[in-house]
Order: structure tokens, then sequence, then C-alpha cells
């Protein structure tokens, strides 16, 4: 990568692919590395900048996460977040201590405007707090740059070492002015130029697949969704017609979705092959209700699929996944939480039959996937088409899987999808379905009883699929869906509309 670099090092908190979203939403490329990660190995990336990320636990707890003092010596811009900010103080020798009173959600802060974090900002605003400890006792060289009613040090800042910590969240929406803090940090700070666009990846990505390719034969796992969609594009731009495109319909796309797909790439200058798959997805899943068990069978039968498929072409020696970036991070990477493993890197069987697995979209967020198929040339019909997750409707069906099921809910989605574009809120809500829960409840149709399934309807509004709060649609719009669903679908008789934002719950539901 020729892009400047910054590094977010990873202490544990809920946030901090935000962090890292949030910098790149700068015009700046970060990676995130854990905490644990040596300092030799990240001096030799030669970042200009290092964020400090939050975490849930507290610094003079000796089996806290910690870093060695040495970090603050390489000369290299420093931003402590949360857990962050005290840790820097800790190990600088200040003081961190217990909160008399905790600090939770919206609080109003005052900043010190010569600060170079909040130069031109109010010197009052509202952040967002998360934390019980608090720095009682400054470092050696800093100076107090905010502060709330409650904790004293709400910011500080050493600019010689340029050394700066704020007690807050400017990462989240909450905080008021958060994102021009973060990049007064990279720009004015760490010297950023902002050279992280994606015309730019484009030609790198285009470039370095060419070279690892070279003469070889490319196989790409495409669904039709926005990731696999600009995987495609990119691909075919790099290795032109040594690219197959394989499509694997298990069954479980959403209501006439297999031959839009199909339809869709009809006139793309690529071999396109569509494998009609339902039937060994629905042996493999007979009698399996477990979530768990479900996804690993869906990943693996995926890549069985293709293995079969590529050996009657001929010798293939590279698979493309449309992998991004959140993918990897809720698959468990490192000792990070396992939050989903039906994407693709956590659905994977221990033996692929490809000489390399490649992942050209794994270091990017959602949204710099669809600026990158803007650049690439897909229309943004394409680029905007709903996220779907790989295993489709079958991990929105809870409990084993049935045609029966399968049909119910593919025309209770088609209804959802429908009045939602015909509201016109198809572009404002970021992600919407419809999830068959393995619930019956008592109903009345007819002045008769029923005992039918409960239908769950999911809509949420987003920036970076990290976090997510549930879409506002108005009654009215959920009545007629509702009316619609339970009149025109058999065996639903009750529908409720998912509140829950991200955290706590996931955007799926299995």
């Amino acid at each position: 990568m020729k892009n400047q670099l910054v590094i977010v090092l990873d202490f544990g908190g809920q946030y901090n692919q935000l962090i890292a979203r949030r910098v790149r939403e700068c015009g700046v490329y970060c990676e995130v590395m854990r905490y644990t990660t040596p300092l030799d190995v990240i001096a030799a990336r030669k970042p200009v900048g290092i964020i400090f990320t939050g975490g849930p636990n507290s610094v003079y707890d000796e089996t806290s996460p910690h870093i060695a003092k040495d970090i603050f010596e390489m000369g290299i811009p420093i931003l402590g977040i949360c857990y962050g900010c005290q840790l820097m103080a800790h190990t600088l020798g200040g003081e961190v201590s217990t909160c008399i009173t905790s600090e939770y959600g919206k609080t109003e802060t005052y900043y010190d405007t010569n600060c170079a974090l909040f130069a031109d900002l109010p010197e009052k605003a509202v952040s967002w707090m998360s934390h019980t400890d608090y720095i009682s006792r400054l470092p050696e060289g800093f100076t107090v740059t905010a502060h709330t009613a409650h904790c004293p040090v709400a910011a500080m800042a050493n600019p010689e070492k340029k050394l700066y910590a704020v007690q807050y969240h400017p990462e989240v929406n909450h905080t008021e002015h958060g994102l021009e803090m973060l990049d007064r940090f990279l720009k004015n700070v760490c010297g950023c130029v902002g050279d992280w666009t994606m015309e730019d990846y484009a030609q790198t990505a285009i470039t370095q697949i060419r070279e690892k390719v070279g003469d070889g034969r490319v196989l790409l796992a495409l669904s039709g969704g926005v990731d696999s969609s600009v995987a495609a594009a990119l691909l075919s731009k790099a290795v032109g017609e040594r690219l197959t495109c394989i499509f694997v319909d298990h069954g479980f796309l959403r209501k006439n979705e297999g031959d839009e797909v199909e339809s869709a790439f009809a006139d793309w200058d690529i071999h396109f092959i569509r494998v009609n798959a339902k039937e060994a997805f629905m042996e493999r899943l007979r009698g399996i209700s477990e979530p768990e068990a479900k996804r690993k069978i869906i990943g693996e039968e995926f890549i069985r699929a293709f293995e079969r498929e590529a050996k009657k072409i001929g010798q293939v020696d590279f698979f493309v996944q449309g992998t991004i970036y959140p993918d990897v991070i809720e698959s468990g990477a490192g000792d990070a939480a396992v939050i989903k493993s039906h994407h693709n890197v956590g659905g994977l069987p221990d033996y692929v039959d490809f000489k390399e697995i490649i992942e050209p979209l794994r270091l990017l967020f959602k949204d710099e996937v669809r600026r990158l198929g803007l650049a690439l040339g897909l229309s943004e019909k394409l680029v905007w088409r709903q996220p779907f997750p790989g295993p489709g409707l079958a991990i929105r069906i809870i409990g084993e899987i049935t045609d029966e099921k399968l049909e119910v809910l593919q025309d209770a989605d088609w209804i959802f999808r429908e009045e939602i574009a015909k509201a016109g809120l198809d572009r404002q809500i970021h992600q919407y379905f419809a999830v068959l829960t393995d619930m019956r409840s008592v109903g009345v149709m007819g002045d008769g009883r029923t005992y039918d399934y409960t239908l769950a309807l999911r809509g949420v509004t987003t920036t970076d699929f990290m976090t997510a709060d549930f879409a506002r649609i108005p009654y009215d719009i959920l009545e007629q869906i509702s009316a619609r669903i339970v009149n025109e679908v058999k065996n639903i008789n009750r529908v409720v509309y998912d509140i829950t934002t991200k955290p706590p719950a996931t955007i799926e539901w299995e």
C-alpha cells in the first residue's frame, strides 16, 4: 500500500471498528491491530499515527490490557480514546481512579479551543461518555483540554510529544463534532494528506491481483449481491476472460432473485455459470435446527458446489470471495469474539480444492465497497442492492428449513420490500427483511381459530454495519405491510417489528 497508514490498536472496546471506519471517512487508510502486536512490527509499518481504542477494563487491574511505555518514545503521534485515554495516563505516570459519579451517554462537555483537536470548534458541546474510572492525576507534561461536571479530565494533551487523549467517544454520532476532532488529529497532528480514495484503491488492487494471479485461472463466487458483484468487476478488469463467475443458487434467495441475478450479468464479458443446487442444500439441512450447525453446513456445501463446478471447467488456480472488513472482524479474528460465523470467512471447511483464496475487498467497509463499485463503472442499481447474507433466507428461518417455510418467507419478504419501495424508503433504510420465527400463536381469521407462525420484520439504519439503529418506519406503512402479509400469505397470523439496536443485537436473527 502506498497510502499513509494510521494504526488503530484494539484494546477490546465495542466501537473499535467504528474508529477505523471514521478514520477512513477522513480519507486516511488505517488498519486495526491487537494491542499485543510487537512494537517492532508496528514500527516496520511506518504509521503516521496511532489510535488507542476503548475497552471494558480498568487500567489499574494487572490483568487488564497494557502496552510498553516505549511506544510513546517512537515519535509517532498517538490519540487515546476512553480506555486508551486512561491507559496513556496510567502508563506515563498519571493516576486513574474509580469515579465518584460515573458517566454514560450524552454529556455536556467544555473544550479548550486552543488544543489542536478542538480548534475552531464550539467551546461547549455534547460528547458520548461511557466510563466508571477517571484520570485523577495528570502525567507529567500534560494539560487538561476538556472537562465535564463530573469528569475533571475529559481530554488531555502533550503537544510537544504529539500525545492526545479523550475520555469520551468521538467516533460515535452522538458526540457533536466528533468526526471533526478525529480529522484534526489526523490532518493537523499526524500530517495526513487524505490520500485514501476508492479510485486509487481500484488501481492498486488490480495491479496486486495481476501480480498474484499471473497466467492462472480464477473462479469467483458470485451471489449477485453488492460485495461479490464489485469483486467480479474488479477481477474482470484485472484478469479478463480468465475469470469464471459461478452463481450457486442454493434455493434460499428472495423471490425471483435467482432469475434476476442471471439476467443482470447476461451481458457481461465474463464466463457466467448458474448452478441450481437447492436439492443438495436441503438434503444436508434436513432435520437441522441449531443455528451454528446450519451455517457451517451451508458454508461447506457452498465450497463443495464450487469445487464440483471447477473440476468441470478444468484447472482453476484461485478462488475469489467478496469478504469485506466487518465480515473479518465479526468472524472472530485473533482472540476476538465470534459474533457471526455465516460470513464467508467463518463458513469455510478445512479443505478447499484451490491453490489460494483471494479476498480483494477484505480491507473495505460496506460503503467503501459501494464507492469502489461506482468507481469501476457498475450501475447504481446494482451497487445499492440490499445487503443479503450468503446463506440467504436459510438464516432468516428460525429452526429447521422446509419447502413450506421457505415459500412463506419468500412471499412475506416480497410484500415487505415492495411496500418499503412504494413508500420511497428503500434508500433511507439501509437493510430491511422478514424473519420467519419458529413460534406459533393463536389467531382469529374468518370467525375461525388459527394457530400459525409469527413473522418478524427487521429494518435498520447504519453507516458502517458495525453498529445499527432500528428504522423508524411510520405506523401506517407498517399497518399496510402487516395487513397484506396476513391476508396474502398462508400460515402467518401475527406480524411483529424488531426495535432492537446493534449492539446488543446483531442485524440478522441467526
